[in-house]
């Protein structure tokens, strides 16, 4: 009789043993495993494939009257995997993520998916453990193997890292810059991803973003959260570098930081490497504090001549257009800079002002007097101002729906979410500095590319405007008890909410963010475009570095620009010095038109399964029709020749346009300025290829219902939570384009 009460016992301290290990081992990371890069499955595209890319292309030159053309090859030099913590983040089951992504991902995808020519991983360092970048190393490595003909491969992998810098106010944020390393080998590449000082790496190091026992709550998905654990402790248990050493001097297994450009190029310099530094996401507005300008980068220490490329486009938005507009007003009051809330215009409205009338307006629906809730009006955008990236928490229990179009530039091409005029590529190209006295001024000369800026292992993925719930970055709670968890929602009260700023800096990270509103500007991203000699490894970076580069928005639009010199000419990129009336070409072709699915190519070099889980049955597969360009648009840029000359008067988009004839074959153009003889200055002229219309995915981010003035009064948001159809690629008509490198004129008096 005993018997079964003993085996009673044993079962029960089995079951508490076990579950008291259980719950330690989930509170303590111990079934997390962490990612290796992974094994790419796919061969070496066929040469004779890569030979039909390259005829097509030079019968299209030949077309439009280009002499001699060099190849032009397309790639993606900004691509995260599972190894950035963002990336993680999203790949979650419980924001509709689909588990990790390793390297090799975006190495078949590459080759076989997009079908682009080159591409680069640039993981975030503020994450970058060293036994990830050792991952990160041995997966390219990888990839380069399985390339074919090293001097004529199908696909050149390039390594690098995100340096992601985020300041709290405008007067230390200097933003993200990718940096990638010609070769592989060890002597020739950083001895570790460089992390950014700020708010990235301060929030990584003290938050765990995703509570522990998370896994509980979808047990059946419990590996990836385990993961995520076993990631973040990695992370916060490798120590930080000694900050005095040079960086070659420094041991392995530590975190380096810097926490400026100079400081991050003085350390690259410091271990005697050839590198690329480019500049991205500039105006975005989703970290950069509103009043940031790129002003303080041109100074000589932060080291502007080493940002020789700056990605201009990407699936988070546009940053090339300047605007007059402000988020806010900046005002030095004794030693104190204050922020002040700008009226708005007919096309912008700051977020500062709409916060005022969101509390003016639930405070008359609570009977208060007209002249109570107009001074809570005003007090909410003194501290909506003030608030930088997280003024929207001033506003408690504010939906996405309630800002409207407030901060957005709604003129401009796809723009980020929260444009900032300031930090825009053309503000960049429009300023000096005078520091150097007769040495003359230092200023940017940028070589334009674009890139997806993808977090899901994913390089190239503007091919096609489809599968939206991978080829952008869209995501979040798939139910709205999980939004709950991660997201507390709060009572609407009509008074203003202002957060210490002890309280925004603990806040540090996500938790000061619209991360949900952001969801409705997700793109699917650009390409960068190199005209080269050939398809080696060196020759695309030796070109890279002499800026014979453009952009575009996704399609492989074929653009040329030069300035011709008699029989001579100068391509884009080019510095020439002249005092005579200037003369120049562009010529633009149209991207095929694409035919569904996948070509024979892919389908024969990439196993079924593969096809549909990596590139969901929809790759690069170019018919034999192209696009209309339908017209060239000219920038003229006039940098400043003193300190303080007014930007608004030196920015000229567009200065001429050329409409082109309805020819798939192309459109050529040549104009000269004959105001550069008299002006006397130096002048930046740069072109577009404009494309005729086709839908894109997101191209209208909020779909605004307006009232009879113009106002919007209503936003349909494409969401990528439980709130919408995930099915919905929620496509508009766009007109995508191409942005040539500029063409720098230097004025040299006599």
């Amino acid at each position: 009789m005993k018997w079964p009460v003993a085996i009673g016992v044993g079962t029960l301290v089995v079951l508490l043993v076990w579950g008291a290990y259980t719950f330690l081992g989930v509170r303590n990371g111990w079934f997390g495993t962490l990612a290796p890069p992974g094994e790419v499955t796919g061969a070496a595209v066929p040469e004779t494939v890569i030979s039909e890319r390259t005829g097509a292309l030079l019968a299209a030159a030949e077309t439009v009257g280009v002499n001699r053309p060099k190849q032009i090859v397309f790639g993606d030099l900004h691509v995260h995997t599972t190894y950035s913590t963002d990336a993680f983040i999203w790949a979650l089951p419980l924001l509709g993520g689909d588990g990790a992504h390793p390297v090799a991902d975006a190495c078949d995808y590459a080759r076989y998916c997009s079908a682009i020519d080159f591409w680069a991983i640039t993981d975030h360092a503020e994450a970058g453990t060293p036994r990830k970048w050792q991952a990160m190393k041995d997966g390219i490595r990888q990839c380069s193997a399985v390339s074919g003909n090293p001097d004529n491969p199908d696909l050149v992998s390039y390594l690098g890292f995100e340096w992601t810098q985020v300041g709290r106010l405008p007067e230390d944020h200097y933003g993200h810059k990718n940096v990638i390393f010609e070769g592989l080998d060890d002597d020739v590449v950083s001895k570790r991803a460089i992390a950014a000082g700020g708010v990235a790496l301060t929030s990584l190091r003290q938050s765990s973003i995703i509570p522990p026992g998370i896994a509980y709550a979808d047990w059946s998905n419990r590996q990836t959260y385990f993961d995520f654990r076993a990631f973040m402790d990695e992370v916060q248990a490798t120590p930080l570098c000694e900050p005095d050493l040079p960086s070659k001097d420094l041991p392995t297994d530590c975190i380096e930081v810097a926490h400026t450009p100079g400081e991050l190029v003085e350390k690259l310099e410091s271990q005697g490497l050839d590198y690329l530094l480019i500049p991205h996401g500039t105006s975005w507005g989703y970290y950069t504090p509103p009043g940031t300008t790129l002003d303080k980068q041109l100074l000589e220490e932060m080291r502007p001549e080493a940002q020789e490329l700056i990605e201009v486009y990407s699936g988070h938005g546009n940053s090339e257009e300047y605007r007059e507009f402000r988020a806010v007003n900046l005002k030095q009051v004794g030693d104190e800079v204050i922020a002040e809330c700008p009226e708005p215009s007919e096309t912008y409205t700051p977020p500062c002002f709409l916060a005022g009338e969101i509390i003016e307006e639930r405070c008359l629906a609570e009977g208060a007097s007209a002249e109570t809730c107009a001074e809570r009006a005003v007090a909410t955008r003194r501290d909506a101002a003030n608030m930088g990236v997280a003024y929207h928490l001033t506003v408690r229990g504010a939906a996405s729906e309630d800002w409207l179009d407030s901060g957005q530039c709604t003129d401009c091409f796809l723009p980020a979410l929260h444009h900032r005029p300031g930090t825009s590529v053309q503000y960049g190209l429009a300023i000096s500095n005078f520091d150097k006295g007769e040495g003359g001024p230092n200023r940017f000369h940028w070589g334009f590319i674009a890139s997806s800026d993808n977090h899901r292992a994913r390089p190239g993925t503007g091919y096609k405007e489809v599968n939206r719930s991978r080829t952008t970055e869209m995501g979040g709670p798939i139910t709205e008890q999980w939004r709950d968890r991660i997201l507390p929602q709060e009572e609407p009260v009509a008074v203003s909410t202002p957060i210490p700023q002890a309280e925004l800096n603990r806040r540090a990270g996500f938790g000061l963010t619209e991360v949900e509103r952001q969801a409705s500007f997700w793109l699917t991203g650009g390409l960068a475009a190199v005209h080269t000699e050939g398809r080696s490894r060196s020759e695309i970076w030796s070109a890279m570095k002499r800026r014979e580069t453009y952009a575009t928005s996704g399609p492989r639009i074929l653009l040329w620009f030069d300035k011709t010199e008699g029989t001579g000419s100068i391509p884009m990129g080019g510095k020439p010095e002249t005092t005579s009336e200037p003369t120049f070409s562009a010529r633009a072709v149209g991207s095929f038109k694409q035919l569904p699915g996948c070509p024979d190519t892919t389908l024969n070099g990439l196993d079924a399964s593969r096809v549909q889980s990596l590139c969901a049955g929809e790759c690069y597969n170019p018919s034999n029709e192209r696009h209309l360009i339908t017209r060239i648009e000219v920038v003229r840029i006039q940098p400043q020749t003193f300190e303080g000359e007014p930007v608004d008067d030196l920015i000229e988009d567009p200065w001429r346009v050329f409409d082109c004839p309805p020819d798939e074959a192309g459109c050529s153009i040549t104009f000269s300025d004959p105001d550069y003889v008299e002006n006397a200055r130096d002048t930046t002229y740069y072109v577009r290829a404009i494309q005729e219309e086709t839908e894109a995915i997101n191209a209208d981010p909020l779909d605004c219902t307006r009232d009879e003035t113009g106002k919007c009064i209503e936003v349909n948001l494409c969401r990528g939570d439980w709130r919408s159809d995930w099915n919905n690629e929620c496509l508009d008509p766009v007109e995508e384009r191409a942005w040539s490198s500029p063409i720098y004129l230097n004025w040299v008096a006599e």
